[in-house]
């Protein structure tokens, strides 16, 4: 929908939708435009998305009007607590307003954010969502309502789940959702690209796309990974598209599915049953069944009532407890770069610092600022190789700047604490303080992209064969590259008193 059309749509406060009145927009999208809505007489609340299917051109008309009836008759025939419910269907007769004659209001309950707001609205404060485990039962839930009754919703995604003010899980947004025929339906070649699965992209016919349930058992499972991790997306990438990308090769069998660390491991399993590279491997899944094990999980990181998981949870609950205590005071440690650069330790940062009793964390009598600990945990955290180790990227930083945030060498183009290129810095760049920016002098952009980048040349070398000494070898990547490295079977010679240098500050570090 162009800007004209959307301006089109709003209208002052007090307007009315039959017995509805209008009040500010809520949100707007491709198709339409959400408005808050109250009930004249009693107030109650509502919201009234307003679609112009008359403004569009006759060969999206009758795309738009046959989605916008789906989507109506979805909602008045499938009603369940975890699907956000449509109170009423009406066409809008103003013929003072062209923009809004004619156009179909859909009045439907209000919710307080999306999940996806309340993603963005936490910042730096990344992990999972204090109450991870429930809104993904919820979800699941309702997924497996839609599809009992032989439908697919087509877009499940952060965006389409919505909050209630009494902390309802209301899945919302049925534009996409499709009827079953058979095992499958034809839909238009639209989604998030961040959420489609693999087969999305090569299963088209006559101009449509193939649906079929298992493409919402995938973005149940992309959503999940992003749930538990405050939003990390299970395939790398910087873009949708790249993200899209990374899928397929992982699909192809060109690449492991490899989750973040801070993933429980009850919830990790049915997520990589979720993310099963073929349609065919994840029907066995089903939604009814991935709804009833997202019901047993036991409950996610925040859940006072945890149990025990299973093999291996231990770990992994440790791992996360440390991600926990190490997001909890990152903004704490944004605000003390600028003391540390006066070489000043603020003691406040003390609190909350990661437990040096995880393997691979800081030690708490180590040189390494305390500020900056935190930073360095959370992005260790991102790979899932065991050896890339809050020590390990400690003993690089002090190796390559001696956490100096303000280090230059301009005869060599490098900047920052990790030393950055700039030019190499925008292929692994990353917005590690949550700022909108990503920039090599930003202490929490410049770690989280040293992590992304040693994280890529440990799976380098072990498809090379060369696992031994990968710490070395990865000190020695960053120098110089993978290739170089590989080439020399080993850590080439002019680099080698740097990696001594990493070695000994490594070996400080996990003493």
């Amino acid at each position: 929908m162009t800007d004209q059309a959307r301006e089109r749509l709003d209208v002052p406060a007090g307007y009315r939708v039959g017995e509805w009145e209008l009040a500010g927009r809520l949100g707007a999208g491709s198709w339409g435009v959400v408005h808050a809505a109250q009930r004249a007489g009693d107030g109650a609340p509502a919201a009234v998305k307003l679609l112009p299917t008359q403004l569009l051109p006759p060969g999206q008309r009758a795309s738009m009007a046959e989605a916008v009836r789906r989507e109506a008759r979805f909602g008045l025939e499938t009603r369940h607590p975890n699907l956000v419910r449509i109170r009423e269907v009406r066409t809008v007769h103003d013929p003072e307003r062209p923009g809004l004659d004619g156009a179909t209001a859909l009045v439907m309950d209000r919710a307080e954010l999306s999940l996806q707001e309340r993603l963005e609205s936490r910042g730096a404060e990344a992990g999972p969502l204090p109450d991870a485990a429930r809104v993904l039962a919820a979800v699941g839930a309702g997924l497996a309502h839609i599809h009992e009754r032989g439908w697919v919703h087509g877009d499940l995604k952060p965006g389409n789940v919505l909050l209630g003010p009494e902390g309802e899980v209301w899945l919302g947004d049925f534009g996409l959702t499709a009827e079953l025929d058979g095992t499958h339906a034809y839909v238009p070649p639209l989604g998030s690209l961040d959420h489609v699965p693999p087969e999305w992209w090569s299963e088209r016919e006559g101009g449509s796309s193939v649906l079929r349930p298992t493409a919402d058992i995938w973005a149940f499972g992309v959503l999940a990974h992003q749930v538990l991790t405050g939003g990390l997306h299970p395939f790398p990438g910087g873009t949708p598209r790249a993200r899209a990308l990374s899928a397929q090769a992982y699909a192809r069998g060109g690449a492991e599915l490899r989750l973040h660390n801070g993933v429980p491991e009850d919830w990790r399993a049915l997520i990589t049953a979720c993310l099963a590279p073929d349609h065919a491997a994840r029907s066995v899944l089903g939604a009814t069944e991935l709804a009833a094990r997202a019901r047993e999980a036991a409950p996610g990181p925040g859940d006072p009532d945890r149990g025990p998981g299973g093999p291996g949870a231990g770990r992994s609950r440790r791992r996360l407890a440390l991600l926990v205590a190490a997001v909890a005071v990152v903004p704490l440690a944004a605000g003390a770069f600028a003391l540390l650069r006066t070489g000043e330790d603020p003691a406040a940062a003390e609190a909350g610092a990661p437990s040096a009793r995880v393997s691979g964390a800081v030690p708490a009598d180590s040189d390494v600022p305390r500020a900056l600990r935190p930073v360095i945990t959370r992005a260790a955290l991102q790979c899932s190789e065991d050896e890339v180790t809050p020590a390990f990227l400690a003993a690089m930083l002090k190796a390559e700047s001696g956490f100096d945030a303000d280090a230059r060498r301009p005869g060599s183009d490098e900047y920052g604490i990790a030393m950055w290129t700039p030019s190499v810095f925008k292929g692994w760049a990353r917005d590690g303080d949550h700022d909108g920016d990503k920039s090599y002098m930003s202490p929490p952009d410049a770690i989280a992209a040293m992590s992304a980048y040693v994280c890529w040349l440990d799976r380098q070398y072990k498809k090379n064969g060369m696992e031994k000494e990968l710490p070395a070898l990865m000190a020695a990547g960053y120098r110089t590259s993978s290739r170089t490295v590989v080439e020399a079977g080993g850590v080439p010679a002019r680099v080698r008193p740097h990696v001594e240098r990493v070695r000994r500050y490594l070996a400080e570090y996990t003493r």
